[in-house]
C-alpha cells in the first residue's frame, strides 16, 4: 500500500515506492535539471539525528525516486520518519525544494 498526499508518503515496510518528481522555478515554470545538477532524497527518524537512515540519488534524467524493499525492510514500523529532497546545482548552490516532509511506514503481515 502506497499513498501520497502532498509531501506525505504512507507505505508498507518492504514495499517498492516509485514516484516521479516535478521541479518548477520561482515563476512556476517547469525546471529541467542540467547535466551536472544532482538531486538527493534523505530520510531520518527525527531532524536531530546525526545520520540519515536512507539516502537516495534521484536521476536528473527521469526524476524518478525509488525506494526498494531493502531500504525500508529493516526499519521499525509502524513509525513516522522525516525526509527532504534537495537539488544541488552544477555551480554548488543547494535548493531544498521539499523539506519537513513525512514518511509513514506501516507494518507488513509477512
Amino acid at each position: 500500500m502506497i499513498k501520497i498526499n502532498g509531501t506525505t508518503i504512507e507505505m508498507t515496510r518492504g514495499d517498492t515506492l516509485k514516484t516521479y518528481l516535478t521541479l518548477t522555478d520561482a515563476e512556476g515554470n517547469d525546471y529541467v535539471p542540467g547535466q551536472n545538477d544532482r538531486i538527493r532524497f534523505a530520510m531520518k527518524k527525527t531532524y536531530n539525528d546525526a545520520e540519515p537512515l536512507i539516502i537516495k540519488e534521484i536521476s536528473t534524467e527521469d526524476l524518478l525516486l525509488v525506494l526498494n524493499p531493502e531500504d525500508t525492510k529493516p526499519l521499525p514500523a509502524p513509525a513516522s520518519y522525516v525526509y527532504d529532497i534537495e537539488l544541488t546545482y552544477s555551480n554548488g548552490d543547494v535548493d531544498t525544494f521539499i523539506d519537513k516532509a513525512k514518511l509513514k511506514l506501516t507494518e507488513e503481515v509477512y
